[in-house]
């Protein structure tokens, strides 16, 4: 027993420092953006899919591609527009012959949703019948064609970018779907110190090569992991209490009630506690702090915390809003106050 015990921790920590290697690998290429690096592989130990929002040039793709290069992965992209179909993304159904029997038959031609990470670009570009056709794949890790269900290979993970400036043309994602994706990440601009350093070494003749450093089986390794690392259940009654306070018709916040048209469902809880385990293991902790509620609260709550008309025109977001009642929302109590 004691051995078996051993053996599960020296695996452990061997594990997560494959995680470190990975981050060393991204860093060959992306300057800077570490909060968001953590992310994506938080995204990557809980299970889910992220939906990334930045503005032009602030190397999203890059990050996505570079993050399938240094693991063991099958990787594709899907540019969205306007004219995209949902078959252009699951696949279709083409006609064959058997040259020995000259019978025909239908044959399925998988589409490029058949990888272990998808990076859907700019999804925002193709209508809802398109953004839709990703829905069963992102919740069931499997898609149905012609009567017959594929299952996906896994690990799986959907990362979407889409830009927040133009909207002309645009299909803003419906929020039942953007509750889909585990976390909403927004890229900011890069530091002076880092903009300086991104000019240097993307302007010279020496290319970076990254190498793969982690499988897909330890993914899914550690992302069994991920569910076995315990919280507390203050903690849980803190997630609770978090999620619960951010829906205007049962908070005892005036700060929501006076911004916020609809809460967050359970789901939020759910990701929440997921999302802080998978930073728990991957910063190499086997245990739930409250630092990891607050630094997964964000990205999780963003897309499912919907501020009203007015809020909007004052330019109060839901950042503003989870930071709020972060502030106010203790174990100790039994809300926001």
């Amino acid at each position: 027993m004691e051995q078996d015990l051993e053996k599960a921790e020296k695996e452990v920590v061997q594990l997560v420092e494959k995680l470190s290697d990975l981050k060393k690998e991204i860093a060959k290429v992306i300057v800077g953006q570490n909060d968001i690096v953590d992310q994506l592989i938080i995204t990557f130990l809980a299970g889910g899919h992220a939906l990334l929002e930045g503005v032009p040039g602030l190397a999203k793709t890059l990050m996505i591609r570079t993050l399938s290069e240094a693991m063991h992965l099958k990787f594709r992209r899907i540019q969205f527009t306007p004219d995209l179909m949902p078959s252009d993304i699951v696949g279709t159904e083409i006609l064959e012959e058997d040259h020995s029997t000259g019978k025909k038959f239908f044959k399925f031609n998988e589409g490029p949703i058949f990888s272990n990470i998808v990076l859907a670009d700019e999804i925002n570009r193709t209508p809802p019948k398109t953004q839709s056709a990703l829905l069963e794949a992102m919740q069931e890790f499997e898609v149905t064609y012609a009567g017959k269900t594929y299952s996906l290979d896994r690990p799986f993970l959907i990362l979407a970018t889409q830009n927040p400036i133009e909207q002309a043309g645009t299909f803003p994602l419906p929020e039942a779907q953007l509750d889909r994706f585990l976390l909403y990440i927004q890229l900011d601009y890069p530091g002076e110190a880092e903009e300086t350093e991104i000019l240097k070494s993307t302007t010279g003749k020496k290319k970076e090569k990254v190498n793969g450093v982690i499988s897909g089986e330890d993914i899914v390794k550690l992302q069994s992991m991920v569910r076995d690392v315990p919280i507390s259940d203050d903690l849980v009654s803190l997630v609770s209490k978090l999620v619960r306070a951010t829906r205007p018709a049962t908070t005892i916040s005036d700060y929501v009630k006076e911004w916020v048209a609809w809460g967050a469902g359970p789901r939020a809880g759910q990701a929440i506690i997921l999302t802080a385990k998978a930073n728990a293991l991957q910063e190499g902790r086997l245990s739930v702090t409250k630092a990891d509620i607050e630094k997964v609260a964000l990205p999780v709550l963003r897309h499912r915390v919907i501020v009203n008309f007015k809020a909007e025109a004052e330019g109060v977001t839901s950042d503003d809003v989870t930071k709020q009642l972060l502030k106010t929302i203790d174990i100790s109590n039994n809300g926001a106050v």
